[in-house]
């Protein structure tokens, strides 16, 4: 059975049939050998058909679609016109030696090729991809070598192409500085509290968080000179007027020693240092909080930042964190815990880091365990959907954290949740309904944009003397143009006009009707509805003609 290798190149797919190898007695410590003399191998391997690329960006194409697996139409099409034709209901003669073993299976599934991948095939590729210049007579000497820097370069750039403000390693490196700030923060703090312990212990005892400590520290000094006068500035730093004057009640009977003014300033030097890294904690930690509503919001709005950024930090990335399911992500960060587990073929760990969770702390001991799942599943969905949208938005984040929230009420007070794909048609309505209000917003602006270029062009029509020109309707509706405006109110004022002239007649005529000191009555015109004009013009002749019989008849 002969063999045939596919070697893919930055400038081509090459094809090569490999005669007269006998693999029955060959290892792969001979064939390495062999492969270095050109004058061996090139007997052996002979150059059978050859398929360019047709451009740089064709190439970078062929060669994603083979790292991924994927046989394109191009390859498909090269391997029928280059192989030996099989006929039907028959076995083919011939083996097909690829180094990707997953692109071999795709070509199997679709062509039947039957294709081999194997120690002894990479080693005759091997030697292949080391003396392909000189299979290939036509290429002049360092083309092949451009042509592989270009495709190193665009497939590289390609592979790291990404959204500059969806960079999850400034997460990573985030956390990872506000873990090793939060440990350094709290050893400097303490050593700062037991240096100036020696000149004001009693200070410990009334102020307990560091940084306000290490405030003090540096704005007292000695505390012999502490007075009174200084209680508003010390209310300033703490907040709590009790406190100040505690403060300077205590350092009048403080039990601690005297300290030398180099001594006062070491201390003070230091201080400052813990309260400029506090400082800088608090706004690497505004950082981070921004960061992770570009790059993962709904993440975030579920389980927290901090929780969040932990979690793709120790996976790698979010892309990693949206590739694992949820039993992975529930006991992501005790790994320890549990490989010793299956050692000691003990218990196995219920959570890791999302025991960080105010979630999971909020159920019951016997809950713990069913909710951290619950968790993970949710946290595994909202991973992936912040992986693979286009849109950032943390609608299903707030949907999913309701779903956990009325979990935790099932456990505690057995009120029955709502189904998952309920939620998440509400959420996808939600999200359906902000693109709508987005498009309706910016229709306006475009419109009010255009007014404003037709008013800008009859001021400067005004402006240079010329008559400006009528607005003319541009709508046509179901084929019929639309009527002017103004002949519309000359048609409305003459019909009011006829209306007034036949009201006018009729008064007239009731009042040549009315005889002997009959009072006249006023009538009221609305101009708003004609039709009820003329109703009550009719029934006033009406009661006219009546009464005028009545008379007549007297």
């Amino acid at each position: 059975m002969t063999l045939y290798l596919l070697h893919e190149s930055a400038s081509g797919y090459a094809l090569l049939h490999a005669h007269g190898l006998d693999e029955i007695g060959q290892n792969t410590e001979a064939v390495a050998n062999s492969i270095t003399d050109l004058n061996r191998f090139g007997k052996v391997v002979q150059l059978t058909a050859f398929h360019p690329f047709e451009s740089a960006l064709d190439a970078l194409n062929q060669i994603n679609a083979v790292s991924e697996g994927l046989m394109t139409d191009e390859l498909r099409s090269f391997l029928e016109l280059s192989l030996p034709k099989v006929k039907e209901g028959k076995k083919p003669k011939f083996r097909l030696g690829i180094e990707e073993t997953k692109i071999g299976s795709h070509i199997h599934e679709v062509t039947k090729i039957p294709c081999e991948s194997g120690d002894f095939v990479r080693e005759l590729i091997r030697g292949v991809r080391q003396h392909f210049e000189r299979f290939l007579k036509d290429l002049k000497p360092g083309d092949l070598d451009k042509a592989r820097l270009g495709l190193g370069h665009s497939y590289s750039r390609a592979k790291v192409k990404f959204n500059v403000n969806r960079v999850d390693n400034m997460v990573i490196q985030a956390i990872f500085l506000l873990d090793t700030l939060d440990k350094d923060v709290n050893s400097f703090s303490m050593r700062v509290r037991e240096w100036y312990s020696w000149h004001f212990p009693e200070l410990v005892r009334i102020v307990n968080d560091n940084y306000l400590y290490a405030k003090l520290a540096k704005y007292i000094e000695d505390k012999s000179e502490l007075s009174e006068d200084k209680i508003p500035a010390l209310t300033d730093i703490l907040g709590d007027e009790e406190k100040a004057k505690e403060i300077v009640e205590a350092s009048k009977a403080s039990m601690g020693q005297d300290l030398s003014p180099i001594d006062l300033i070491n201390v003070q030097q230091f201080a400052q240092r813990v309260i400029d890294l506090s400082e800088y904690r608090g706004r690497l930690y505004s950082y981070l909080v921004t960061k992770m509503n570009d790059i993962a919001p709904n993440l975030a709005s579920l389980i927290g930042d901090v929780v969040g950024a932990r979690l793709i930090s120790h996976a790698g990335s979010l892309t990693n964190l949206a590739k694992c399911p949820s039993s992975t992500l529930q006991i992501l960060g005790a790994e320890k815990a549990l490989f010793r587990a299956l050692k000691t073929k003990g218990n196995t760990p219920k959570y890791g880091l999302i025991f960080h969770s105010s979630f999971i702390g909020r159920a019951s001991a016997k809950n713990k365990g069913r909710m951290a799942r619950y968790l993970a599943n949710k946290c595994s969905i909202a991973s992936r959907i912040d992986c693979f949208s286009e849109n950032s938005t943390t609608v299903f984040g707030e949907k999913l954290r309701e779903q956990v929230e009325e979990r935790l009420e099932f456990y505690d007070k057995g009120i029955a949740p709502r189904k998952n794909i309920d939620v998440m048609k509400v959420a996808i309505e939600s999200t359906q309904n902000k693109d709508t209000e987005m498009e309706t917003e910016e229709v306006p602006t475009e419109a009010s944009g255009k007014k404003s270029k037709k008013k800008k062009s009859k001021a400067a029509a005004a402006e240079n003397g010329e008559p400006m020109a009528e607005d003319k309707p541009s709508a046509v509706t179901n084929g019929e143009a639309l009527e002017d405006p103004k002949s519309e109110k000359k048609k409305k004022k003459k019909e009011k006009r006829k209306m007034d002239e036949d009201l006018e007649q009729q008064d007239h005529a009731m009042e040549d009707a009315e005889q002997d000191g009959t009072a006249k009555k006023k009538k009221k015109k609305s101009k708003d509805d004609d039709g009820e004009d003329l109703q009550s013009a009719s029934d006033l002749k009406k009661k006219k003609k009546k009464k005028s019989k009545s008379e007549n008849d007297e």
